[in-house]
C-alpha cells in the first residue's frame, strides 16, 4: 500500500470507530444501529476487498479495545475482527453498490449469527429456537445498517472523490 492508501485507510478506520461510538443506542449484548460500516464499505469499493477487509479487521480490533464485551476468546474473534473483516468483502463487487453491501453485510451478519448461536444461547427467550433468536437479534441491527449504507454510500462515493 502506498502512503495515500495507508493514510486514507487509517482515517476511515478512525471515522468508523467514531461513528460506532456516536451511535444513538445500543441493544443488549453490544448490538447497535450505527454508520460504522460506511467507511469500511467506502474503502472496499474504492480500493477493493483486500484493503476493505484489512480495514474491517483493524476496526474490529479498535472496537474491541474501546468497548470490549466478550464471553469467550473464540467469540472475540467472531464478533470483532472477523465480522468487520467480512464487511470488507463488499469490495469483491466494486461496480455494484447494492450487491457489494449485500455481500459485506451478510458476511458480517453470518459471523455475529454464529457467535449468537454458540455463545449467547442463554439470552434466548424460553421456548424460542436459539438460531431464530440469533437471526432476529443480529438482523435487527445489521439490516438497518445495510439499508443506511444503500442510501448513504452512493452519496459518499460521489462526494469523496479523492484522486489517486
Amino acid at each position: 500500500m502506498d502512503a495515500r492508501k495507508t493514510a486514507l485507510t487509517g482515517t476511515m478506520v478512525g471515522l468508523a470507530a467514531a461513528l460506532y461510538l456516536l451511535s444513538p443506542g445500543q441493544l443488549p449484548n453490544a448490538g447497535r444501529i450505527s454508520l460504522e460500516m460506511l467507511p469500511i464499505f467506502y474503502l472496499s469499493f474504492r480500493y477493493g476487498a483486500r484493503i476493505g477487509m484489512l480495514a474491517g479487521g483493524v476496526l474490529g480490533l479498535v472496537i474491541l479495545l474501546i468497548d470490549p464485551r466478550f464471553v469467550h476468546p473464540v467469540q472475540i474473534i467472531l464478533d470483532y475482527p472477523l465480522a468487520n473483516m467480512l464487511a470488507g468483502c463488499a469490495g469483491f463487487v466494486r461496480k455494484n453498490i447494492f450487491l457489494g453491501v449485500l455481500i459485506g453485510g451478510l458476511g458480517r451478519f453470518f459471523a455475529h449469527f454464529i457467535s449468537g448461536i454458540i455463545f449467547f444461547a442463554a439470552f434466548t427467550p424460553q421456548g424460542m429456537p436459539v438460531a431464530l433468536y440469533s437471526l432476529i437479534y443480529n438482523g435487527s441491527y445489521i439490516l438497518p445498517q445495510m439499508i443506511l449504507a444503500w442510501i448513504l454510500l452512493p452519496v459518499m462515493m460521489k462526494k469523496l472523490r479523492i484522486d489517486e
